[in-house]
């Protein structure tokens, strides 16, 4: 018998089963076919970008590396070249060089333990725990951005979440239902109202399960400040600079380009020049002599 919601949280878990969009890594099918493999590569991918961009790179990426043993084996300049234009390329190496680590100490099969997660490059706390609540349904808190929000309104009466911290995890743990089927329902939940109905700058709140309980609603959607770390301008950044060297090395793969021919008409001369170094020191990009291509020793430090 399903485990009723924490009191702080109503109706949660029954929105959720209704009003739930149907994503790849949802279905049973995707943990069929590609198991703990599948959730952490879609993970990987989400992180900071929109899932109508991840869901066609996803299915793409599975179909050519359905296990971690067969990523483990293929090029770093193949996985970056796949990673497209997926935006924060060194996630693509992190998830090359967490497939090795699970081909060698693993024996090809994705961790269950957070420890052990934790332990794989590119992998944090949210990643290592949304494996193990999502792929195998263990029983831990799910805490993503989304979660956050839904977290600092509905229960702390906060217009935005403070940053990060390890309390978030706590307050989340506190409201896990007892049963971990239904706290891995809560858990997804959480993050599915965090990013359709209780967003960061339109919420929905007529449209919320968490309407009449909601602490901020109740006072009256206050300002109460917003103490997040802004994004800097994506505009003429650095990681502009480097999004256009990578798609020019992209594009010439497996044939590197001249280092003179890079960007050649980009308007800041200097920030073209940090680009291409940032890339080589990030291992996404290789210099020999007076050529710049996409990594090919499989050797690349991460």
């Amino acid at each position: 018998m399903p485990t009723p919601a924490p009191s702080g949280m109503p109706r949660l878990p029954e929105w959720y089963r209704g009003a739930a969009r149907d994503l790849p890594w949802r279905r049973a099918k995707f943990h069929n076919d590609y198991g703990a493999w599948g959730t952490l590569v879609s993970e990987f991918m989400l992180q900071q970008t929109p899932v109508i961009r991840v869901i066609p790179h996803l299915q793409a990426w599975l179909a050519r590396w359905p296990t971690p043993r067969e990523m483990a084996a293929a090029a770093p300049a193949d996985v970056v070249q796949q990673w497209a234009n997926l935006g924060y390329p060194r996630r693509a190496l992190w998830l090359h060089r967490a497939a090795v680590e699970i081909t060698e100490r693993h024996d090809g099969v994705v961790p269950r333990d957070v420890d052990a997660l934790l332990a794989l490059s590119g992998i944090g706390d949210y990643t290592a725990r949304a494996v193990a609540v999502f792929a195998y349904g263990d029983r831990h808190p799910v805490v993503d951005t989304n979660t956050r929000r839904v977290l600092a309104r509905a229960i702390l009466g906060l217009a935005h979440p403070a940053p990060p911290s390890r309390r978030d995890l706590a307050l989340m743990e506190s409201l896990l239902p007892a049963s971990a089927a239904e706290s891995a329902v809560f858990n997804a939940a959480a993050m599915e109202l965090g990013a359709t109905v209780c967003t960061a700058r339109a919420p929905r709140c007529e449209a919320c399960p968490l309407l009449g309980s909601c602490a901020w609603v109740g006072a009256g959607r206050p300002d109460t400040g917003d103490t997040r770390r802004r994004q800097a301008t994506y505009e003429g950044s650095d990681r502009q600079a480097r999004g256009a060297v990578l798609r020019m090395l992209r594009e010439a793969a497996p044939a590197g380009v001249l280092l003179d021919a890079v960007l050649p008409e980009w308007p800041d001369r200097r920030q073209r020049d940090r680009a291409i170094d940032s890339l080589i020191s990030d291992g996404l990009a290789e210099a020999d002599g007076e050529m710049l291509s996409l990594p090919r020793r499989g050797d690349q430090a991460y």
